[in-house]
């Protein structure tokens, strides 16, 4: 990861020559994830998780059978 991550806030190497990146708006939260493929976009909003603009689905646990 070569940029710090701070709340709502992107910040790149030389933050000197960059203006702060806002991430924040009313009723979503983001995340930018710099990962070793690239950049990731993590959004939530009204509790429902979008990465790169596609849904996520929560993972469902199969059923445990009974003893």
């Amino acid at each position: 990861m070569n940029a710090p991550l701070l709340p709502e806030v992107l910040l790149g190497i030389d933050s000197s020559q960059e203006p702060q990146l806002p991430l924040a708006s009313e009723g979503v939260l983001r995340y930018v994830w710099q990962g070793r493929f690239g950049a990731m976009l993590i959004e939530v909003k009204d509790g429902v998780a979008f990465v790169n603009e596609q849904r996520v689905e929560p993972h469902v646990a199969p059923a445990q059978p009974a003893k």
